[in-house]
């Protein structure tokens, strides 16, 4: 062959000769998916248990029990939100960590603001992506100016009683 195939072919054999002795180098022996496959991504193996003794904030990551949790004194509004679209969401994702939760219900504060509301609901232009499936709306043009829940009630938005 000639030479203006070769050279090419040896910049490319570098290049990825340059990758792998970057990655031997660069990346920990301990760097994998573990034994349960990706259902945890890549990690640093010996960085698990650092993250096992991280005090939990949260109540529950179960539907159903933190349903059962927050339902104690919330029943009227878990019974609403869990007969639409919201119910599939934990109550901690809106509403913060239940650990945290006071006694004294005065002390919780809640964020009512267009903005919690905008993190799922912003239209955005990914027409292959799951995500196409929540109701966006246009912040900019939509009720400029409102807090959601001025017209929508957040555990059930599609209850007309607001």
């Amino acid at each position: 062959m000639k030479n203006h195939v070769w050279r090419p072919l040896y910049v490319v054999i570098g290049i990825v000769a340059a990758i792998l002795l970057f990655r031997e180098v660069y990346v920990p022996g301990n760097f994998g998916s573990g034994e349960y496959g990706f259902m945890y991504s890549y990690h640093n193996k010996d960085n698990e248990q650092v993250w096992k003794d991280q005090p939990l904030k949260y109540q529950d990551t179960g539907k159903q029990k933190m349903h059962e949790y927050c339902g104690e004194c919330h029943g009227d509004e878990v019974d609403i939100r869990t007969t639409d679209l919201h119910g599939i969401i934990p109550c901690e994702n809106c509403h913060g960590p239940a650990l945290d939760h006071p006694d004294d219900p005065e002390l919780l504060e809640i964020d009512r603001s267009r903005d919690l509301c905008l993190r799922c609901h912003t239209l955005l232009p990914y027409t292959t992506s799951e995500r196409k499936r929540i109701p966006g709306i246009d912040p900019n043009e939509h009720n400029v100016g409102e807090d959601c829940i001025d017209c929508h009630n957040p555990h059930n938005p599609r209850l007309e009683d607001m």
